[in-house]
């Protein structure tokens, strides 16, 4: 599990998340038979106007998934190590050879983005190598939807992934991604920079121009939407972003941690030679 990971799980563990920023109306009662659950979030999903077709091919015999509870169960939530310990981890020779790599060949790419969304190009590449070495690494291996399902219907944050569970419904219903697609990390999180189903709902953006938001696949998309989502919490381009500064309080909406954000300012330093 990579910090952000453990960080988003923590932070879960402390908030209510919600479906295009609202939490169902009609939450279906978490616990109990897993196909009664299964069932009410059936019609709350439908209810929120995903057709029954999507509902059926992606809730039809889904199944509890007993490592993600297990998983979610045996998490600490913070830190271990100190931040000098933790970026000698993350912030090595070859990953910044990488970043360099990406910000060369994505070079016109990038100066779009920043024009748009006003974020420099050393935070998303520090962000989508920390996440997943530039979408070459790890994005998950867990079907999204059995993943959200299985964690709404326990009752420990049933609230908030249930928003989520809806939220993965409706990329499917808006054509973003299949349902064979569908594969992420522990908590639900999907893509290069690994969004969570609300946020990719909510901050994704369609910057290849193909009609869908891909953020597994599309670069443009994978590094638009992360742009976006920074944007819209505030980062500031021109400004810093060290530990104290507005953006790096912008930077939260990414990433509670202060460790991890810490990691991303250091890392983006390395790249402008700071």
């Amino acid at each position: 599990m990579n910090g952000r990971t453990r960080a988003l799980l923590g932070a879960l563990a402390l908030s209510v998340a919600s479906f295009g920023g609202a939490t169902p109306s009609h939450a279906a009662r978490c616990g109990g038979d897993f196909a009664s659950f299964v069932q009410n979030i059936s019609a709350d999903a439908q209810a929120a106007g995903v057709s029954p077709n999507v509902v059926s091919a992606a809730l039809g015999g889904v199944q509890q998934d007993g490592a993600v509870l297990a998983f979610d169960r045996r998490q600490r939530y913070t830190f271990n190590k100190t931040f000098e310990q933790y970026v000698s981890t993350r912030v090595g020779p070859g990953r910044i050879n990488g970043a360099r790599a990406m910000l060369q060949r994505h070079a016109a790419l990038f100066s779009s983005i920043e024009a748009r969304f006003g974020v420099p190009r050393q935070i998303l590449v520090a962000i989508w190598g920390l996440e997943t070495d530039f979408g070459k690494g790890d994005m998950g291996k867990l079907p999204v939807i059995r993943t959200l399902a299985t964690l709404a219907h326990d009752c420990r944050r049933s609230e908030l992934f249930q928003g989520e569970l809806l939220a993965a419904l409706k990329i499917i219903q808006r054509g973003d991604l299949p349902l064979r697609d569908m594969i992420g990390a522990f908590a639900g999180e999907i893509g290069q920079t690994q969004f969570l189903p609300s946020s990719y709902i909510k901050s994704g953006v369609d910057f290849d121009g193909d009609g869908r938001v891909d953020l597994r696949h599309s670069v443009p998309d994978v590094l638009a939407s992360t742009a976006n989502l920074l944007h819209t919490n505030g980062f500031k381009m021109g400004a810093s972003y060290e530990e104290g500064s507005a953006n790096f309080e912008a930077m939260r909406e990414w990433n509670h941690a202060v460790i991890y954000r810490k990691t991303i300012a250091y890392f983006a330093d390395q790249l402008v030679g700071r």
